[in-house]
């Protein structure tokens, strides 16, 4: 009779070990696995309790805060820091808005600067935020600058010859826009504009007892013009009002036909913004070039419609409209550090650019400069008060704006 040896007899008992142990594996596991269940369980619902969403601190709430004031429904009044002419200085007021559709809003707003400029404007628009397919706008209004500076013609004017100048203009237009994609928009613009000249305000001489017609071009005229305009652009940023990644390029051209058929003349502007993010968003470099030209070089543009640079949106530390021609050409860059992203942004910058009475003269010899550094209060889509101090060779200049540098 075969009997095992002592190894095959350890070997037999090790196999029906192992079984009992496989058979356990599964028929124990049911309770096992319940406990598991229970205690995951156990955990999710004592994390649901003390889990609680993001709170913003004191300071991103105030960012908020103020930029809803800005911008967001609903109905009633609100503060308001529109543009009124270039070069009036700080300016505040206060708008009123009634929405009398889902996205449909029509409002009013007073504004009033520090150098006295004034300005009030009444329309409608749908939709509210300009963000659609389509958009469609209508608007009326009056504005008064009655110290507008002038150098000259020219990038080798000198800043010791300054004079001023006052502008006054009633107007009346509409805008309708399509965007078939999300980052493609065209659009078109027609306006009835009437503008006066007049004597200059302030320290600073009024501008027919240093200048001539030679020297500034439509001098004493009072134009009212029909201004049409179309846009076309390719637009991926979050926000014009501010953003930190994507690009905006653009062409628009401007056509400025006089009902006297004597200052008539168009131009084409064209415009490249690009924001580069840099680990996550924690720094931007930022780029921006822009052109505008004037198109028949036999029309007679009034030196109070030609391109200019110099103001806190284009050369710095230059005074608003230092430099003026026919033609301009500006170019922008920024790295920027985001220490807070809902509410503060730093920057430095450094922007170049000259203007020239031929279209063949714009190219990048002799730039004026100017470099500085500057602190942006923001919220998710719109600046809320930019500080920045610039330095060229006329010396610094300080800039406080309500609006994105570009």
């Amino acid at each position: 009779m075969f009997r095992a040896t002592k190894t095959e007899a350890s070997g037999r008992l090790l196999l029906v070990a192992a079984t009992w142990l496989g058979v356990a594996g599964f028929a124990v596991p049911a309770d096992a696995q319940e406990t598991r269940e229970e205690e995951i369980a156990k955990k999710q619902a004592e994390k649901a309790k003390t889990a609680a969403p993001y709170v913003p601190n004191k300071y991103e709430a105030v960012m908020a805060r103020i930029e809803s004031a800005f911008a967001s429904p609903p109905s009633g009044f609100y503060p308001a820091f529109d543009s009124i002419y270039p070069g009036g200085g700080f300016r505040a007021g206060v708008g009123f808005r009634q929405f009398y559709a889902r996205n449909a809003v029509w409002d009013i707003v007073g504004l009033y600067s520090i150098k006295n400029y004034k300005k009030i404007e009444v329309g409608t628009r749908t939709p509210w935020d300009g963000r659609g397919p389509v958009f469609f706008g209508v608007r009326a209004g009056w504005l008064d600058a009655p110290e507008v500076s002038y150098f000259g013609l020219g990038p080798d004017t000198v800043s010791d010859v300054k004079a001023n100048f006052g502008a006054e203009q009633g107007f009346a237009g509409l805008t309708l826009a399509f965007r078939p994609s999300t980052w493609f928009r065209i659009g078109g613009d027609v306006a009835y504009e009437d503008f006066k000249t007049k004597e200059g305000a302030g320290s600073d001489p009024s501008i027919e007892t240093i200048f001539d017609p030679i020297t500034a071009p439509g001098l004493g005229s009072s134009p009212t013009y029909i201004h049409s305009q179309a846009e076309a652009a390719i637009d991926w940023r979050p926000s014009a009002g501010y953003a930190r990644s994507g690009g905006f390029y653009g062409l628009t051209f401007h056509d400025y036909t006089d009902l006297d058929d004597t200052f008539s003349f168009s131009r084409l502007d064209g415009e490249i913004i690009q924001h580069l993010p840099i680990l996550r968003e924690n720094w931007v470099i930022s780029l921006r070039g822009r052109v505008q030209t004037t198109l028949d070089d036999n029309d007679i543009v009034p030196y109070y419609m030609m391109p200019y640079l110099g103001s806190g949106t284009t050369l710095r530390a230059y005074t608003t409209g230092r430099f003026r021609d026919r033609h301009s050409l500006l170019t922008s860059a920024e790295f920027r550090w985001i220490p807070n992203r809902v509410g503060l942004d730093m920057a430095i910058f450094y922007d170049a650019g000259k203007v020239a009475d031929r279209l063949e003269d714009l190219d990048f010899n002799d730039l004026a400069t100017n470099w500085g550094i500057g602190a942006r209060f923001h919220g998710p889509s719109t600046t809320i008060l930019r500080i920045e101090g610039a330095k060229s060779s006329e010396g610094w200049n300080l800039v406080f704006a309500t609006s994105a540098a570009f």
